[in-house]
């Protein structure tokens, strides 16, 4: 059981807005998985609420939960349609370019084809053989961040499934985030990045200045 615990953001009647801890999955998948929002929403007594989006398991940020099945349903044609904008952060292998586009298509398992994929990124930091990089979605496939990445050979530190060939796999995790999170309605909500990934950033800067 991962020791950080989801965080409620804001809580109004029929919306939650939680941030999730690497580690935790958004739905239980079973007795071996590891500790879910859903398990924890009923730990808090929250009996119709679920989420309406996912995070992969091992990425860390926000997440919208539904109260009832209408209200999750409205909320899940926000991001069907588009609506809902989101940026991540990732620490990735390599000195990245400074800003770039990613439109490569992504095979979904579900439909048996290709599907378009678009991925913008752009340099925070360059932190040695490591970069700091701010992205956003126009699409929203499955594991999109992580496979876009490894395609380009700047897979996300500490990726397990994706991993950047030639390079050890970090043990500290998935350096992988997302920060901040908009409704249509320009409601937003800010995630800071987790002590552990500061703390890899710090020492990443700290190395540079030796």
């Amino acid at each position: 059981m991962s020791k950080t615990k989801p965080q409620i953001l804001a809580n109004n009647g029929s919306m939650m807005v939680v941030l999730k801890p690497m580690g935790w999955s958004a739905h239980a998948a079973g007795p071996d998985t590891g500790p879910s929002l859903t398990e924890w929403l009923q730990e808090q007594g929250v009996r119709d609420g679920a989420p309406v989006h996912r995070l992969d398991k091992d990425t860390s940020g926000i997440i919208l939960i539904g109260k009832g099945k209408e209200e999750r349903a409205r909320m899940s044609k926000w991001f069907a349609d588009g609506e809902v904008h989101k940026e991540y952060f990732a620490l990735v292998h390599g000195r990245i370019r400074k800003k770039g586009v990613i439109r490569r298509p992504l095979q979904d398992a579900r439909r048996g084809a290709p599907l378009p994929a678009v991925t913008r990124y752009r340099l925070i930091e360059w932190l040695g053989s490591k970069s700091l990089i701010q992205l956003t979605l126009e699409t929203g496939r499955k594991h999109q961040i992580r496979r876009h990445l490894q395609g380009i050979g700047h897979g996300v530190v500490g990726d397990k499934r994706y991993r950047t060939k030639g390079v050890p796999l970090d043990p500290g995790g998935l350096y992988l985030h997302e920060g901040l999170l908009v409704l249509p309605d320009e409601r937003s909500w800010e995630a800071p990045l987790p002590e552990r990934f500061l703390a890899e950033l710090k020492r990443l800067q700290d190395d540079q200045e030796k």
